[in-house]
C-alpha cells in the first residue's frame, strides 16, 4: 500500500531519482569502455592516431562513474555498512544505524557545501586537453552531497520510525 501525503510523494520521488541513477550508472560504464578502448589500442598498435582527449574523457567519466556508484551504494543500502553486530534487530538496531546515519547526513552536508564552492571555484576554467568546462568535473559533488542527503534521510526517517514505534510500525 502506497503511503499517504508528503512522505509518500517523497519516497516516489526519490524511488525514481533512484532508479535514473542506476540507469546512469550502467550508461557511463559502457560510455567509458569508449575512450579507455580508443587509449589502450592507439598506444599498442598504429592502427588509430594518439587521441590525446580520450585520457581526459576518459577521466571526467571516471570521476562520474564513481559518484553516481556512491549515490547508488548509498540508496541500495551497501554503502556504509559495517556490520559490528550483526544479529542486532528492532529498536537497538535502529539506533546504532541512528547514529550510523548521523554521519551519512553530515558527510552529505559537507559535500554538499564545500561541492558548491568547488564547482563556483572552477567555474570560469577550462580543461588543458579536451577544453571543457572544468564545473563539469567538479559537479558531482555537490549531487553527491545532494542525494547523500536525499537517501540518507529516507533512512534516518525510517529509522527514527523503527526506534519510537517498533519493528511493525
Amino acid at each position: 500500500m502506497p503511503e499517504p501525503g508528503l512522505r509518500g510523494l517523497v519516497r516516489r520521488a526519490a524511488d525514481i531519482y533512484g532508479r535514473l541513477l542506476s540507469a546512469l550508472l550502467a550508461i557511463s560504464v559502457l560510455i567509458l569502455v569508449l575512450p579507455v578502448t580508443l587509449q589502450v589500442v592507439s598506444r599498442q598498435t598504429h592502427l588509430l592516431p594518439h587521441y590525446i582527449w580520450t585520457e581526459e574523457m576518459a577521466r571526467f567519466l571516471l570521476v562520474y562513474t564513481v559518484m553516481i556508484g556512491a549515490i547508488v551504494g548509498q540508496k541500495e543500502g551497501i554503502h556504509f555498512i559495517v556490520d559490528l553486530w550483526p544479529r542486532l534487530s528492532g529498536r537497538f538496531r535502529a539506533f546504532m544505524d541512528l547514529l550510523s546515519g548521523i554521519f551519512v547526513l553530515i558527510f552529505g552536508a559537507v559535500f554538499l557545501w564545500f561541492g558548491i564552492e568547488f564547482v563556483d571555484f572552477a567555474w570560469f576554467r577550462i580543461s588543458e586537453l579536451a577544453e571543457l568546462p572544468l564545473w563539469l568535473i567538479h559537479l558531482p559533488w555537490p549531487i553527491l552531497g545532494f542525494s547523500w542527503l536525499i537517501f540518507g534521510g529516507e533512512k534516518f526517517a525510517d529509522d527514527l520510525r523503527v526506534l519510537i514505534h517498533g519493528e511493525g510500525a
